[in-house]
């Protein structure tokens, strides 16, 4: 029976080929994006303070891919470096040796990815007032994420 629980293990290369899959989706379909955006910027002749709202909308919704496209790059390596092989040679940041380390690089990407969010909707914001409350959740959710990062932090303390 160990045998066959020991290699279970390798289906999560499963999850690992998918998360890359959708990476690699995600970062051709956010630079044809730009490109296309650029293309767009540049074809129409004109220049306005709409056309440059505009223009910084889409590069913000834009980042706002390649964050999402990031944070699933590194939920992939670390599934993989947790399940299959630690020794894949990575930078000292990006080394995911227990499934904490993976959470917290993961919290990280999320509160950059919502921050991005909040920003574009302040770009094209009106004075309508649900941004205060669009605002105040994505506050109260990176509260909680840091809350749970430091007490995660204050009960197991790192040697």
């Amino acid at each position: 029976m160990h045998p066959i629980l020991s290699a279970t293990r390798y289906l999560v290369l499963i999850a690992v080929a998918s998360l890359f899959a959708g990476t690699i989706t995600i970062l051709v379909y956010g630079t044809l994006s730009v490109g296309s955006l650029i293309l767009d910027a540049l074809s129409s002749g004109t220049i306005s303070p709409k056309g440059g709202k505009n223009l910084v909308l889409g590069f913000i919704e834009n980042a706002d891919l390649f964050l999402v496209a990031t944070a699933l790059y590194i939920m992939a390596l670390g599934l993989y470096e947790l399940f299959i092989d630690d020794t894949v040679p990575m930078p000292e940041w990006l080394q995911i040796h227990t499934l904490d380390d993976l959470k917290d690089k993961l919290v990280g990407v999320i509160v950059v990815v919502m921050a991005v969010l909040f920003l574009g909707h302040a770009v094209t914001w009106h004075g309508e007032s649900t941004i205060l409350y669009l605002g105040g959740a994505i506050g109260a959710v990176i509260a909680s994420l840091a809350l749970f990062n430091g007490q995660k932090k204050k009960k197991d303390p790192k040697p």
